[in-house]
């Protein structure tokens, strides 16, 4: 019998049992999910000239993040969780993670963001360059990751089945959405479709793709990035959820935030 030769065999990331988790809940939940296309050309063209003037990189997603909490915002609905009396709580506060790679080929750290609609577009891009530069700083829970190999997993199930009967411990430790980003690691548009298994809203960032567009009745080059709105549609409803999207692109596209 010829012996099998050319592969090397590496221990399960400890990490890694946290996305197990994460996907054994998500699949179970009642997600819908829109696949949308915004114009980014306002926003594009700022952060070049304001890089090509003072040399400052300033944080896309900041920006995104600026417009996202400022439409949840404005119906506190798309951020609400429900408790064990299948009652809904809404905060108003509204706390953004977004996931922030700070070593090569690791799990990105889920950063949370903490009342992102009171920030300005500053005060949050500086938080995000200051983590990625110092993640310690983070609020990050790295112990639940620490020890989930070493605890059985429907320990663990009880565990999070205890976190989503509290929507106030809940938002401590998760935040009340997610953002993620998986366009800055290609060129062109695409969509990401992931899974949602804690929060009632995500956004997951795709692509940044030129194409032609109407712009005052006539055609021109625009920049149109590719964003998935992924909501539990047990708490929202698509009409909400289609006013949201539309409010979402008009501050994106209006560049919300970065005057």
């Amino acid at each position: 019998m010829k012996l099998q030769v050319g592969f090397t065999t590496i221990p399960f990331p400890p990490s890694r049992y946290a996305i197990v988790d994460a996907g054994r809940i998500g699949v179970r939940r009642h997600i819908a999910h829109a696949l949308i296309e915004i114009d980014v050309t306002v926003a594009r063209r700022f952060i070049r000239e304001h890089k090509a003037k003072t040399g400052e990189s300033l944080s896309f997603t900041a920006f995104l993040i600026t417009c996202l909490a400022h439409a949840i915002d404005e119906n506190k609905y798309l951020h609400a969780y429900r408790n064990w009396r299948n009652q809904l709580v809404l905060f108003d506060e509204v706390d953004v993670v977004t996931m922030i790679e700070t070593e090569v080929d690791h799990v990105a750290l889920p950063h949370v963001i903490r009342a992102a609609n009171r920030k300005t577009f500053r005060e949050l891009h500086q938080e995000i360059r200051t983590i990625q530069v110092t993640p310690a700083k983070s609020e990050q829970k790295s112990k639940l990751i620490e020890i989930a190999p070493y605890v059985p997993a429907f320990v663990r199930g009880l565990f999070y089945w205890a976190l989503f009967k509290n929507p106030h411990w809940l938002k401590q430790i998760a935040g009340t959405v997610i953002v993620t980003s998986v366009g800055m690691f290609g060129k062109g548009g695409g969509w990401g479709l992931g899974f949602l298994p804690m929060h009632t809203l995500g956004i997951t960032v795709g692509g940044i793709a030129e194409k032609p567009g109407v712009v005052e009745g006539r055609i021109e080059i625009r920049e149109y990035l590719c964003v998935t709105v992924s909501m539990d549609h047990d708490i929202i409803d698509g009409a909400p959820a289609a006013r949201f999207v539309q409010r979402l692109k008009e501050l994106v596209e209006g560049g919300y935030g970065l005057e």
